[in-house]
């Protein structure tokens, strides 16, 4: 072994390695005192192995330690080779039926919503993956890392509690068996002694407090003086603030600062510095001094190396532990006893204590290694478990205390509870930290963290409660920690500072706690759990009684409050306690003694609460009607109130659960109703009413804002369940048990209305006075506020126990009320309902019943509409509407309404029966004094006196007559025989009022009311009241016979109806006489001025004509062929081509003299077609791209958006643009979404990102290629033959330029050798026929293709700028003919006009760019390319023929051609050079494909060959085997010849996109338009594509015609060496038809992304796990982004993992995967991004970015296809250029850091 070990320990002991394991455990075995001789060991060999130097050696220590430390401990506990002995001891031990898998950061865990007790018990993935629950409904989270698997745990799931795995296990478990059975004797005591010592050891040196001594036993005997400087984690600090200061404190460059700040964050401490206690000492006082200025300092120790050594042993040594007792349950119950045995000082001393007690005194990295070693003991053996948690029990207030507290000397930062300490990278959005399902992010590194493991396991939680009084306990140590209290001992919270809010949140983890004792109900009562319980009971109605009116507030008069008051501690207590009060009323509820005995406890606080219950208010009688009543003044306008009463609305609650559960009707006698003073229990909750409806009536607006905000928190649906809805239940309890008349009189005087309701004519005084106006509007919404309270009281009996519902109905007249606003997606549904304490809102059981779902589009989410037959039971005045859902409600009814022609009255719906205990609760609605406010409101709406009173008023009061009419209705209907019905509405409403001023009844006010022509809206919904009116009294007097007045009735009906009818019917009519006279108006208009402006139309007639005919593609002369190119190119006639100007508006004809006109274009880099991403140009400035590889691993592409501008109104555009972005740069800091500087602007028309202009041109073959045509045009060889005696020509020209002139007459000798070919004139230059302006615009594109392209500096005369335009053009044309095959298109389909625009310019661009290029230049540019297919000796770095893209090489041949043909005066046309070139570059292709095509032989050859193609096939392939077979003797590499037709197929096939190419690019050159059969997608066109392009159908005829010249062509391809070496199999080589480049597949379940990304760990920071693990969807690598571990530096700046990679994997875009917040990232440069949203969506259509929901997600190829298609059409930079201009927060992001 030592050999191995041998060259990697060089610097270290020689000696360790000679240590022996085996002998070193044989001498212990022998020893007495066997504690000593193991700490002298480790006295010994530790520091020689630890902390040797500055940097830690993590594998060599570790290797050594195993060897040196661990190997001993592992001899002697299995007495033999642990090799043979571990496997043995795991043998014997029976698979435990628990999992305990321990979840790393961000692994994904699953929650099962229809099994799991409570959302914490949740799966690992491959326990999920083997459960039942995959088929329930789950939940999906991602872990923060700490938590464990809870299968096998049958506590933790209803059903379903093992996977398959876990299943076998559990066969024969008996109850309890000791795991120590299958261990023998001497194993066991050898294993106790050791692990012992062992775990003695840890805790002791973990929690050692000195700082440079050793515990006696360890000390050394010479002392070395090397000490480190270790920095601690904490709270307070950035990670800025850390690395600034260890730059200066210990001079280390800002890398070595962000590695060490990145270790202190993750591991809770770092050295930042090695060696003698001075050195050291001085670091210290440095970063103590740098960090103590605003907050306390840094936590900094100087410790001695070999303490340090040690600690670092003692944690691996705990890791070792939980990884030994892996192998046996025996082992993990000894180390469980060795754990929780009492040490020699009694209480709290066993190991487990010592360490937990500890616990805030530990780093972080200690803290996470002994939390896992307590889950992997003692939490999973069931014995030892419960004893745990009875310890923890027991230290629980200790431990919450040190939790808390800050310690000054040892900052409490050290409880590192919040994950990220010093906060995040900082990337300016704050880290999207979703709240996982334990929101107890804060604790995970404290011990109180395990809390969750104990709590939530129910047999334990209720155990705890009974033996431990843990209930008690918890609330206990909460109020401990909230002192501040008032003089009525009620909760004072202070302004809320930063370290108060970190406190309070801790504070808030008791709450969590408490929630996970209650979490699940006891079925079966014990006394002794009932007696805990209701101490416990006790203790919480002590904290609700300190809450009970906090945080009172009086209305200010006169002047705005100063200082908004502190509010949201108190609703923060209120929001987590919510759940708990619902949690605390469903265990009283479960228990009918429990029940009956919290009520009283809870009434006598309540009692206690309003002790003072007149407060010195004087009492007042209140008499209207004929009733009186006594109360006290008060005015909630004029004194103190309070929003917070938990102690009433707890009470309600319990009283809604005596009617629920019967108990109030079985045992009366046991129950303190008699006692209840229902004024005394309404005050409060009617006072808090009072408070909002005179906060909606604008009374408080002088109280600021955090009035307004306590009272949206009051209504709003994470607190009204125990806030505003138990109020009304309160309020219901009091009218049920007192007189109507009284309530609604207090009520009055409540909300100071008295006045006005008992004094008669008050209305008509108030409106002659005339008071002040808002005074008047005050009051209105007053009396609304009062009259919507009492639809509440009387309509609200959904809950069950007030109405005799079930809790599914409650839910189903939710969503209802929700889905009647406006149709509405899952997640929005499940925000407006109230949440559980497991998160559910029972939604998904009813909503079926309620609604259909409309599955969602491309983009958007699925909806849920509700179903029409509901909409019957929608109520106007449900009473959680907010007043904006209520108006959009209201709205959205009464246009269905309309549109099912019904009429648009909206009665109120037929309400389920009470229950008998709130049975008398309707009698409200007939009291005298209500019947009272109806008339003398509806009194008002009869007189219309003035401002006093309101439709909304009326409007109301229609409402509840209409729901007294139901009420009376519904008694009638189910009243029994001989059963007189009390409830008599309908006879008190058609009685006139008494003597005195004998005011009418409410039904002829009503009858009044219909035919007032000011109240439209309301006629249909009096029409309704009085015809339910009518249908009471039809019922009344079925019993009784009096038939006459029912006719009468009826007919007065009819009557009112008829004249209703003709009224509208009239007015109808007025409406459509006025419609038509404004009608003959305007066309009148319209004639006279189309009679004066007539040329003006004509003209616009003519142009439209012109216009029209440019843009058809169709044929000329139908039933011709067409052909592109060569001598037989057909003529097209010249159109004239207007365009206008989107910036000036001018229209100008497009030719060569004009202005020159442009578009906006955007040219980019592009990785998009690229078969081989990782070339890369080192040496851009030298880089040479005159031939593009086959792989073309990079292109430049141009897109536009079409639009056309002159140049010179461009060019004052960007200047503008430019002038305005230096003047931004001065005043604000931050990006924009286009780069000036590189040229950037938006297209003025559409904001799409651009960054040069192309210019628009005539088609440039017929501007300079107007020559005369001979008829004699050359053949191919002859062709040939010409154009290379004209290059050598030009080379001997430009060799004698160049050749120091010496003497004249040889100069002139040369030129007579010289042989010109004939009617060659190289002196000639050409004159260019383009005007200035288009020439400078031909050259700003060309310069801006090349400077992108090559991402070099601008320069227009480098020779390379024209290769770089063509190049573009044929990358384009390439990428667009991908996109049309990929979608299955037609070549010559519709395109959209944009693309076809862009090709259109591009092409005719590049075809004109020589005319501005140098002519030389461009002419050796294509004797250079000539020279690839036709040898020339004087070139020698010319690429083989399989390396050349050839459509690159046929596009930059035919537009340099021109450039020698102009100086060619013997009668070549253009078009001939064009064709020839043509067939070359097409018979190369041929050649290319052949040798590169692998040919597998089809068992079936289908028909042999006889067709002429095969066999000219043939014939071809066997030339070339003779070219290739002869170049080498041994070895042929084409291999044995196949079948023609095999070849003939793969010919095809591969020539096919060539040939699709090559169609695009000469018929945007030549304007020749395409033959119709290629415009629809069915056959291949290969025949129609060869007669277009004047090729034979059979291709291989081109070899055929011109076999003199092509069979030495092609012997000298195939004679290039590196096609030998191809054919030799030494070298790879692209075959063809190239595969489209397509995105990564993704798999079809989110949940494994997740999986993988948790097992991927930073590749920077060794195993740490990264935080935000990023997916390349482009070609699959995961990245470690948005951290600092992983940047690096490009071109000069730091940047994150993602921009970094978008420059080697996409040449500057990029499409990324955010794993963890299921989000897909764009990116494009560095200062580019934007997020898009990402291709998974749950069952409901939606997606789940940020994980917050957890639905399971799934991959939706349809989005997925989208984003591919963005990437493949190059529109990235655009996307984000869009939704960065939508959307300016985006701009502010860093998202070079990503």
């Amino acid at each position: 072994m030592a050999s191995e070990l041998e060259p990697e320990v060089q610097a270290f002991d020689r000696t360790l390695l000679e240590c022996s394991a085996e002998e070193t455990a044989g001498r212990w075995l022998q020893a007495t005192d066997l504690t000593r001789e193991v700490y002298q060991h480790l006295a010994h060999y530790v520091p020689r192995i630890y902390c040797r130097g500055p940097n830690p050696f993590p594998q060599k220590e570790d290797m050594l330690a195993q060897h040196v430390l661990l190997g001993p401990m592992e001899w002697y506990l299995c007495g033999e080779d642990p090799a043979f002995g571990f496997p043995k001891l795991e043998q014997a031990n029976k698979p435990s039926h628990l999992c305990g898998r321990v979840f790393k950061v961000g692994e994904p865990t699953y929650s099962c919503r229809d099994c799991a007790v409570d959302p914490t018990c949740v799966l690992c993935m491959e326990c999920f993956l083997g459960s039942i629950h995959r088929d329930h409904r789950y939940r999906m989270t991602t872990s923060g890392g700490g938590g464990f698997c809870d299968c096998g745990d049958t506590e933790a799931w209803k059903e379903g509690p093992y996977c398959h795995r876990h299943e076998l296990n559990t066969a024969g478990i008996e109850e309890e068996e000791d795991p120590l059975v299958h261990l023998s004797e001497d194993v066991i005591a050898r294993t106790y002694n050791i692990f012992a010592i062992m775990f003695r050891y840890a805790v002791e040196i973990l929690t050692w407090e000195k700082e440079n001594e050793l515990p006696a036993d360890l000390e050394m005997k010479e002392k070395s003086d090397t000490y480190y400087c270790m920095l601690f984690n904490d709270e307070v600090h950035t990670y800025e603030q850390v690395i600034y200061t260890l730059q200066k404190a210990v001079n280390c460059t800002q890398k070595e600062a962000i590695g060490f700040a990145t270790t202190v964050d993750r591991d809770g401490r770092r050295s930042v510095r090695f060696g003698d206690f001075q050195y050291c000492e001085q670091a210290k006082s440095v970063i103590v001094r740098n960090t103590s200025r605003q907050t306390k300092p840094l936590k900094v120790q100087v410790m001695h190396s070999s303490l340090v050594a040690h600690q670092n042993f003692g944690l691996k040594l705990l890791s070792w532990l939980g990884s030994i007792i892996g192998y046996s349950d025996g082992l993990r119950r000894i180390l469980c006893q060795v754990g929780l045995q009492e040490g020699p000082d009694g209480e709290n001393s066993s190991l487990v204590d010592r360490l937990m007690l500890s616990d805030s005194k530990l780093w972080k990295g200690a803290r996470s290694v002994y939390h896992q070693l307590f889950m992997s003991s003692l939490l999973m053996d069931l014995k030892y478990k419960k004893l745990f948690a009875i310890r923890f029990a027991k230290n629980y207030q200790q431990l919450q205390r040190d939790f808390m507290d800050d310690d000054h000397e040892r900052a409490v930062s050290v409880t590192a509870l919040s994950v990220q300490l010093f906060t995040a990278p900082t990337l300016n959005y704050e880290r999207l930290q979703s709240d996982y399902v334990t929101d107890d992010h804060d604790r995970e590194f404290s011990v109180a963290d395990l809390s969750v493991q104990i709590f939530t396991v129910p047999s334990l939680a209720r155990m705890l409660i009974t033996e431990e009084n843990l209930m008690t306990i918890i609330i206990k140590t909460f109020m401990d920690h909230l002192r501040h209290r008032d003089g009525q001992g009620r909760f004072q919270f202070e302004r809320y500072t930063a370290l108060q809010a970190f406190k309070f949140r801790r504070v808030q983890s008791l709450i969590l706690d408490l929630k996970y004792v209650l979490i699940s109900r006891p079925a079966v009562w014990s006394d002794e759990l009932r007696h805990k319980f209701l101490d416990g009971f006790d203790a919480f109605l002590e904290l609700l009684k300190c809450m009970q009116g906090m945080d009172p507030i009086t209305r200010q008069v006169g002047q705005h409050i100063e200082m908004e008051p502190e509010w949201e501690a108190a609703f923060t207590l209120q929001m987590k306690l919510t759940h708990v009060i619902s949690m605390v009323q469903d265990w009283c509820a479960s228990d009918e003694k429990v029940l009956i005995e919290a009520y009283k406890k809870c009434l006598a606080v309540l009692t206690q609460c309003h002790g003072g219950f007149t407060d010195g208010e004087q009492p007042i009688t209140l008499s209207i009607c004929g009733h009186s009543v006594e109360t006290i003044r008060y005015c909630v306008s004029q004194e103190k109130v309070s929003i917070h009463l938990p102690v009433s609305r707890l009470l309600a609650g319990l009283h809604v659960l005596l009617s629920k559960s019967e108990v109030a009707y079985k045992f009366p006698e046991l129950l303190p109703l008699s006692e209840l003073s229902p004024p005394m229990l309404i005050e409060h909750p009617l006072r808090c009413l009072v408070l909002c409806a005179q906060v909606h009536a604008g009374m408080w607006k002088r109280n600021g804002f955090s009035l307004v905000n306590q009272i949206y928190y009051y209504h709003n649906v994470k607190c009204r369940r125990e806030m505003f809805d138990k109020d009304i239940m309160m309020l219901q309890t009091g009218v049920s048990m007192m007189d109507p008349n009284h309530f609604l009189m207090i009520m009055l005087s409540r909300f100071e209305l008295y006045q006005i309701f008992s004094t008669p004519d008050y209305g008509t005084r108030f409106s002659s006075e005339i008071t002040q106006k808002d005074v008047v509007l005050q009051n209105n919404t007053l009396i609304e506020e009062m009259l919507y309270l009492i639809i509440m009281l009387v309509g609200e009996r959904f809950s069950p126990g007030v109405g005799q519902v079930n809790a599914t109905d409650e839910i189903k007249r939710e969503i209802i009320h929700q889905l009647s606003i406006k149709p509405m997606a899952h997640s929005e549904l499940v925000k407006s309902l109230p949440e559980d304490e497991n998160k559910e809102t029972g939604m998904e059981n009813v909503i079926e019943t309620v609604a259909h779902f409309r599955k969602p589009g491309l983009t958007g989410r699925g909806m849920y509409e509700l179903k029409p037959e509901c909409a019957k039971e929608f109520n106007l005045y449900f009473y959680h509407f907010s007043r904006a859902e209520q108006s959009k409600a209201e709205e959205a009814q009464r246009n269905l309404r309309r549109q099912n022609k019904e009429d648009t009255a909206l009665p109120p719906p037929v309400l389920p029966p009470f229950c008998p205990l709130f049975a008398s609760l309707v009698n409200i609605l007939q009291s005298d004094v209500m019947l009272c406010i109806m008339g003398t409101i509806l009194q008002w709406a009869v007189e219309r006196n003035g401002s006093a009173w309101s439709e909304s008023m009326l409007q109301r009061v229609l409402h509840l007559i209409g729901m007294a009419l139901q009420e009376e209705k519904q008694h009638l209907e189910n009243a029994m025989e001989e059963h007189v019905v009390t409830f008599t509405f309908s006879q008190k409403i058609s009685k006139p009022g008494e003597a005195p001023n004998n005011s009418p009844s409410i039904l002829a006010m009503l009858e009044t009311l219909q035919n007032a022509p000011s109240l439209e809206v309301h006629k249909d919904m009096i029409r309704w009241i009085l015809k339910t009116f009518n249908a009471i009294k039809k019922i009344r007097k079925s019993s009784s016979s009096s038939p006459v007045a029912e006719a009468e009735g009826a007919i007065m009906e009819e009557n009112s109806r008829d004249k209703d009818k003709a009224e509208r019917k009239r007015k109808a009519e007025i409406a459509r006489l006025r419609r038509e006279k404004i009608m003959a108006q305007m066309s009148e208009m319209q004639r006279h001025f189309i009679d004066e402006n007539k040329e003006l139309f004509q003209q616009t007639l003519e142009l439209d004509g012109s216009s029209s005919t440019i843009l058809n593609n169709s044929p000329v002369v139908s039933g011709m062929t067409l052909t592109a190119l060569g001598p037989a190119q057909t003529q097209v006639p010249e159109h004239k081509q207007f365009v206008t100007c989107i910036l000036c508006q001018e229209e100008q004809e497009v030719n060569v003299e004009s202005k020159a006109m442009v578009l906006a274009a955007f040219v980019q880099r592009s990785t998009v077609l690229s078969k081989n991403r990782s070339k890369f140009v080192q040496d851009p400035e030298k880089h040479d791209p005159l031939f593009m590889h086959p792989d073309l691993s990079c292109g430049t592409h141009t897109g536009s958006c079409g639009h056309i501008m002159h140049a010179h109104c461009w060019q004052r555009y960007f200047d503008s643009v430019q002038a305005k972005e230096q003047r931004r740069q001065q005043r604000l800091r931050i990006h924009t979404s286009y780069d000036v500087e590189s040229g950037e602007f938006l297209c003025p028309l559409c904001e799409c990102l651009s960054n040069t202009v192309i210019p628009l041109l005539l088609p440039p073959r017929s501007v300079f290629g107007s020559r005369l045509n001979f008829s004699d045009q050359p053949n191919l060889t002859e062709w040939v033959r010409t154009v290379s005696q004209q290059i050598k020509a030009l080379q001997s020209l430009r060799k004698e330029e160049n050749a120091p002139n010496t003497a004249s007459s040889k100069n002139s000798k040369n030129m007579d050798q010289l042989q010109l070919p004939e009617g060659f004139r190289p002196d000639f230059q050409p004159k260019n026929p383009y005007s200035e302006s288009i020439k400078e615009m031909l050259t700003t594109f060309g310069t801006a293709t090349y400077k992108v392209g090559l991402k070099v500096h601008p320069n227009e005369e480098d020779p390379r700028v024209p290769i770089m335009c063509w190049g573009s053009c044929a990358y384009t044309i390439q990428s667009i003919e991908r996109i049309l095959s990929d979608e299955d298109k037609p070549l010559f389909g519709p395109l959209p006009c944009r693309l076809d625009d862009c090709l259109r310019s591009l092409t005719r661009f590049a075809a004109a760019h020589w005319t501005v290029a140098s002519l030389p230049v461009v002419q050796r540019h294509f004797g250079k390319l000539f020279a690839s297919l036709v040898p020339n000796d004087s070139y020698d770095d010319i690429p083989c023929i399989l390396d050349i893209d050839m459509f690159h090489l046929l596009v930059s041949l035919v537009l340099a051609f021109p450039a020698l043909q102009c100086q060619d005066f013997s009668g070549l046309s253009l078009s001939t050079g064009d064709l020839h070139i043509f067939h070359l570059v097409t018979m190369a292709h041929i050649i290319q494909i052949l040798l590169t095509s692998c040919t597998e032989e089809n068992g079936m050859d289908q028909e042999n060959p006889t067709g002429e193609e095969e066999l000219a096939v043939l014939a071809l392939y066997k030339i070339l085997h003779q070219c290739t077979g002869s170049c080498f003797l041994t070895f042929s590499a084409l291999r044995e010849i196949p079948s023609g037709w095999h070849l003939w197929r793969s010919v095809r096939a591969g020539i096919m996109p060539f040939l699709k190419c090559s169609a695009l690019f000469f018929h945007y050159l030549n304007g020749v338009p395409s033959p119709p059969d290629i415009q629809v997608s069915e056959t291949s066109h290969f025949e129609h594509l060869c007669n277009y392009l004047s090729l034979p159908t059979n291709l291989i005829c081109l070899f055929q015609q011109n076999s003199e010249i092509m069979n030495s062509l092609i012997e000298s391809w195939c004679r290039n060496s590196e096609v030998k070496r191809y054919l030799e199999g030494e070298r790879d080589a692209i075959s063809y038809p190239r595969e489209s480049n397509r995105l990564i597949d993704l798999p079809e379940d989110y949940s494994s992304l997740i999986n993988q990304a948790s097992n991927f760990s930073c590749p920077k920071s060794g195993g740490d796990k990264s935080r935000a693990p990023t997916l390349c969807l482009v070609c699959g690598t995961l990245l470690c982004s948005q951290s600092y571990c992983c940047q690096t530096e490009l071109e000069g700046e730091d940047v994150g993992a993602c921009t970094a990679h978008t420059y080697s994997c996409g040449s500057g875009a990029g499409i990324f995967l955010r794993v963890r917040e299921c989000q897909v990232l764009f990116l494009a440069g560095k200062t580019k991004g934007c997020f898009y949203s990402p291709p998974y969506l749950d069952d409901y259509g939606e997606t789940d970015q940020g994980l917050r929901r957890g639905n399971p997600l799934h991959l939706c190829s349809e989005r997925f296809k989208k984003i591919q298609k963005l990437w493949h059409q190059h529109s990235i930079t655009e996307e984000i250029g869009h939704a960065q201009e939508a959307n300016q927060t985006l701009v502010g992001i860093d998202w070079q850091h990503l």
